[in-house]
């Protein structure tokens, strides 16, 4: 019984190989936009030769100047990054440091170093028990000594504390400076340094034994500043004649070739505990090494106030007095910083700014990969896929191809062809989405804050601000719903939940605060129940799950600390015939991460005993089959169990290890529908129906086939009709189903 039972694990295995996961983009908007760049490396010699880093897009790299481009990284164990570095000795020897430093609530942490020696056909990955958990937010190579690396880390993600970590076993680690003798392969800490976040750090070029860091804990620390090591990083020592350590953030530091003993230093001001408060500090230069400083008054405010977000310096590598400094915008000093002009980049929110082989500044930002020669812009987005949804994709309930999104950064989108080219409908951070399933004419989409509301009435042509009388906490970007069975009502989530009778137009306060009495906390995701509208369910961002049953006017606390992202999530599910039956997604390490209720909360089973210690952000389940086939999404693709979770199995092939972020099961259509939040959307089969046994889109012997496997194994999934048992009934009632087909 036993080898039987191993067979069907291999027929399971099987079957969800068998799919195959499609990008449908958007491989870059029609604004010419596309997903957040963290970082560029531009090949020395070769003009046309580049890598990128998308934040949760993995290593992606050009050799016809960004004309079209290849990604690298897909199945390395994330695509979190934050560094790309090319030996300049040795251009076939790339090395990526995984972890996104910019802090923000999706960036990700990261899985060591990643390193190619054929140009990026093959990685290796190097450094894991030194550095995961964290993020790697520059990465320096000692020219003289080509084999001397330096990685300079930070922590994940987010306000308050690292949640971007979601409870990685590593986040809380030590940050500082780190350095590798053997090309990557084993790493130690440089103890002069503090144990803090180095937001930047640098050579002196033409003498390695001169180091800079830029010590930025984002909140603001005691030892944040410049620090400068004269002996390669044995002693060190931080910098006088600049701001004091408390009164500053995040920094940025830039050096030129042309004159190393000419430094640039970037600060902005600390961060409150809900990221805020980040203005621009200042910027200095010192023209002696560091041991003096100018501060240059006409640097313009620039960083709004989430300056730990960006601070971004580039030198010109053959004129020092030419000076970039990033932030919302790019600025360019032609003076050593006497005076500064806006170069108008294409996209705001810049995180990187480097010089090719041709003399020409490419800049990575959240709208992805652009280069300016001679004043003028050109997108170099084609192709490269990097969009980070949030949840809330709406599909069409006609038309499979018709979809709506939010990213971040890059407003609501609508794809209305077959083409990986989506078009802008919403600006700012665009985040849940809803068609009307009567009426598909009439869609949502929303921006950033409570009450940003807007409803289209032509299929996603036009867009007019509605959602009158909403107020109170948001998560950012609140989750609403249509209900499905009477499309003029809609529910929203602030800190309560409210109610439209008229279509979005009005809302008016339906429950009583659902937060448990925080006085910032709201409603992340939210369920109506398909087959009955009196069962709502509502999770909030400091971890409250809870139930309606009476269309949302009141709720029940059915769990509390459950863990996962600040910001809209798609975490709870309802099954289409049963109200009372719902899946909740946890969406961090070593903690439960599939949960289900059979009775609306009262009880709980968890589902996820043979599942990978891995975040869960999202859930769906294909209730035709007996038990369900359940899927989860996690922060590296979509996993699937058929037995009520005793083993899972990675889903489908062709999806990167991206972050799943939401997850729409389209039965009829046997689709199933994946938002990640770094690649886009992604499309898959599912089983046509109960007797595609073997979810190949048909049914024919290969489904007898894998039935009988299951069957004599006494697998779950054999038990056709659902009584709780596999038996001769069990036969019957598959070929029962096998005759009638799809």
């Amino acid at each position: 019984m036993r080898s039987i039972h191993g067979t069907w694990l291999a027929v399971f295995a099987g079957v969800a190989s068998a799919q195959t996961w499609v990008s449908v983009g958007p491989s870059r908007l029609a604004s010419g936009n596309t997903g957040r760049v963290p970082a560029v490396a531009c090949s020395p010699t070769d003009p046309n030769r580049y890598y990128i880093a998308g934040a949760d897009g993995g290593i992606w790299k050009t050799i016809d100047g960004g004309s079209t481009w290849r990604a690298l990284t897909d199945f390395m164990p994330t695509t979190a990054m934050g560094a790309v570095l090319i030996d300049p000795l040795d251009e076939n020897t790339v090395y990526a440091g995984s972890g996104e430093a910019n802090f923000a609530n999706h960036s990700r942490p990261g899985e060591g170093v990643y390193k190619t020696t054929d140009g990026g056909a093959t990685w290796t990955q190097l450094g894991v028990t030194a550095l995961s958990g964290r993020c790697i937010s520059r990465l320096a190579i000692d020219t003289g000594s080509p084999r001397r690396l330096y990685a300079a880390l930070t922590r994940a993600g987010g306000f308050p504390g690292p949640v971007a970590a979601k409870g990685h076993p590593n986040a809380n680690l030590a940050r500082g400076l780190w350095v590798s003798s053997d090309g990557a392969v084993t790493w130690s800490r440089i103890t002069g340094v503090p144990d803090a976040d180095i937001t930047d750090f640098v050579i002196e070029p033409g003498n390695a034994n001169t180091l800079y860091a830029g010590v930025g804990t984002p909140g603001g620390s005691a030892s944040n500043g410049v620090w400068k090591s004269v002996d390669r990083g044995a002693t060190w020592a931080r910098l006088s004649a600049l701001p004091a350590a408390t009164s500053i953030g995040r920094v940025g530091l830039g050096i030129s070739p042309s004159n190393p003993a000419r430094i640039y230093a970037y600060f902005a001001r600390p961060a409150d505990s809900s990221g805020g408060s980040a203005t621009t500090f200042g910027a200095y230069r010192s023209e002696d090494r560091g041991l003096t400083w100018t501060l240059l008054s006409a640097l313009p405010s620039m960083q709004a106030t989430y300056g730990w977000y960006f601070t971004t310096i580039c030198v010109n590598p053959t004129n020092s007095f030419e000076v970039h400094y990033a932030a919302l915008e790019l600025y360019r000093s032609p003076d050593a910083g006497v005076s500064f002009t806006s170069l108008g980049v294409p996209h705001s929110d810049v995180h990187s700014a480097v010089y090719d082989a041709a003399g020409r500044l490419v800049v990575g930002c959240d709208g992805g990969v652009f280069r300016v020669s001679g004043g003028n812009w050109s997108s170099l987005n084609n192709g490269l896929t990097l969009t980070q949804c949030y949840a809330g994709v709406s599909t069409h309930p006609t038309d499979d191809v018709i979809m709506t999104a939010g990213l971040q950064d890059n407003g609501s989108v609508l794809r209305a062809t077959n083409s990986t080219v989506w078009y802008d409908v919403l600006g700012g951070d665009g985040g849940w989405t809803q068609i009307d399933q009567t009426n598909p004419q009439r869609m949502f989409g929303e921006s950033q804050g409570t009450g940003a509301l807007y409803r289209s009435s032509d299929g996603g042509a036009t867009f007019t601000a509605v959602g009158s009388g909403l107020s109170g906490n948001n998560c950012f970007l609140p989750p609403y719903l249509i209900d499905p069975n009477n499309p003029a009502r809609m529910l929203y989530g602030a800190e309560r939940v409210w109610v439209s009778t008229n279509g979005g137009t009005t809302f008016s306060a339906l429950s009583a605060a659902v937060t448990g009495g925080s006085a910032t906390a709201a409603i992340r995701s939210m369920a109506i129940a398909p087959s009955n509208s009196r069962y709502v369910y509502v999770a909030t961002n400091n971890g409250r799950v809870l139930a309606s049953s009476d269309s949302g006017a009141t709720f029940t606390l059915i769990r509390t600390g459950n863990p996962g992202w600040p910001r809209t999530t798609r975490e709870l599910f309802v099954e289409p015939g049963d109200p009372m039956s719902i899946y909740l997604a946890g969406a961090g390490y070593a903690t439960q991460h599939v949960l289900r209720s059979r009775n609306a909360g009262v009880t709980w089973e968890t589902l996820d005993s043979g599942l990978p210690d891995i975040p869960v952000n999202t859930i769906a389940a294909d209730t035709r089959l007996h038990p369900p086939a359940i899927y989860a999404g996690t922060e590296a693709g979509v996993y699937w169990t058929r037995d009520d979770g005793a083993s899972w199995e990675v889903y489908g092939t062709g999806m990167p290890h991206v972050p799943v972020v939401d997850l729409r099961l389209e039965p009829a259509r046997s689709r199933l529908v994946a938002a990640t939040q770094g690649r886009g959307i992604w499309v898959t089969s599912i089983r046509a129906c109960a007797a595609d046994f073997n979810d190949d889109g048909g049914v024919d012997g290969g489904d007898i086939e894998a039935f009988f496997l299951a069957w004599q194994a006494g697998n779950s999934p054999a038990d056709i009709n659902g009584d709780g048992g596999v038996d001769g009934s069990d036969v019957q009632s598959f070929f029962t189903l096998w005759e009638q087909g799809c």
